[in-house]
């Protein structure tokens, strides 16, 4: 090993004794924490917010489709086979297809009266669409949604504030009006509640029914499906498959993958982790500037030792890279410690949130504000190699000036005092 390794790793965790000396290494020992603490808390808060997004798309995928192909007009999909079929032929990832309708109206029961989607399915083809559908049909409540029968299936957090159960009625009331001699009159039809399913997603456990497409085809007045539903062998290629789709099928069907339908969560999820990284990588880079200050008072301490080496032949170059193998040394175990301690916390925080919200008696996450009702974490290797990238690039370029200020002492005027 060379010479300049041996000194700089022996500076890094030893000197001459003396107030001064406990001083740096105080100094240099908080830096390390800083960047360990920068380097750790990176590491979490991202690997919480994969957890978030992961969660929540996979419950909101349990009860959406991947792709929707909808008339640009609005109105109904006279062939819906020969459109599947088109897209099926145009992109080989699909799966399967089916129909649907869709339409926001209220829901009431009593004194109470809630928003809702009414989703208009056929139970043989859904199954095959969502999650949702193939736990219903296996349940057998999809097959009770026959057309003609005008029943219906709720969300959890629906029915439960509509306070129904299964066996009891709720009224669907459509949007717009009915004219009649009396005057216009609001169309609405009361359907039996055949069951009750929960994908732990708030927003579908709160708003969304489910019907069969005849019924809502014949109260809503579509005329037949008013789309088609896709599902994809990978559904993180939804987004690029209809962009082509979309591209190949023309201006008459329009064309909307999950990322799109749910555009304002998405994009705030991806803005938010990227500004998230962004802001905990700055703190990362003070926390290894901090080394700057440590290493100009070791410099400063040390010109003497800088000035013998000199005399005894070191060159400028081997007495820089003396000290930036010190700042480089409290940099790197910064760096360890911080990515050992952020993916113990990051790989144990399903554990951890509940003890703490239990010692506080609180809940951090209310489902109902959250979507979700825990803390979930999902670390992505490649987001550590780059948080330990940048942690490390950082505490290099930081021993830089200190390490050619030291490589500038001039041996006679270091000496002269000595």
């Amino acid at each position: 090993m060379p010479f300049e390794w041996l000194i700089g790793w022996r500076y890094t965790r030893a000197g001459r004794a003396g107030r001064r000396n406990a001083f740096i290494s105080f100094i240099s020992l908080v830096s390390m924490l800083g960047i360990g603490l920068g380097v750790a808390a990176l590491i979490i808060v991202l690997s919480v917010m994969n957890g978030f997004q992961k969660e929540v798309s996979d419950r909101m995928l349990t009860a959406i489709p991947h792709i929707q192909l909808t008339a640009d007009n609005g109105n109904a999909i006279a062939d819906w086979h020969a459109l599947a079929r088109q897209a099926e032929s145009l992109e080989p990832g699909i799966r399967a297809a089916a129909p649907y309708t869709e339409t926001q109206s209220l829901l009431a029961h009593g004194d109470g009266m809630r928003g809702a989607i009414v989703r208009g399915i056929e139970p043989a083809e859904e199954g095959s669409i969502t999650d949702l559908a193939a736990d219903l049909k296996r349940e057998g409540i999809l097959d009770k949604l026959q057309p003609g029968s005008w029943n219906i299936v709720l969300g959890a957090e629906l029915a439960r504030s509509l306070g129904v159960a299964v066996g009891d009625q709720v009224t669907v009331i459509a949007p717009g009006a009915q004219v009649t001699p009396a005057g216009a009159l609001p169309r609405l039809k009361s359907f039996n509640v055949v069951g009750v399913f929960s994908v732990g997603h708030y927003e579908y456990d709160s708003g969304l029914a489910l019907a069969a497409l005849d019924d809502t085809a014949r109260l809503y007045r579509t005329g037949g499906p008013t789309g088609v539903q896709l599902k994809l062998a990978d559904v993180h290629e939804a987004r690029a498959t209809a962009s082509r789709l979309s591209v190949a099928l023309g201006d008459q069907i329009r064309v909307q993958d999950w990322t799109r339908t749910n555009a304002a969560w998405y994009d705030a999820v991806q803005i938010e982790k990227t500004m998230m990284f962004i802001i905990l990588t700055l703190i990362v880079a003070v926390a290894a500037f901090n080394l700057v200050s440590t290493l100009v008072m070791t410099v400063t301490d040390k010109q003497a030792d800088i000035a013998i080496l000199r005399t005894i032949g070191s060159s400028p170059r081997s007495i820089m890279l003396i000290f930036m193998v010190q700042g480089a040394a409290s940099g790197i175990a910064g760096t360890l410690g911080g990515v050992l301690f952020g993916l113990v916390v990051a790989y144990n925080i399903p554990s951890i949130v509940p003890f703490i919200e239990h010692m506080l008696h609180t809940t951090f996450l209310p489902a109902s504000v959250y979507l979700i009702d825990h803390m979930p974490s999902d670390p992505h290797l490649v987001e550590v190699a780059q948080i330990s990238f940048w942690s490390l690039l950082f505490s290099f370029l930081a021993t830089v000036y200190p390490s050619w200020r030291a490589s500038r002492v001039r041996p006679a005027e270091a000496l002269r005092y000595e």
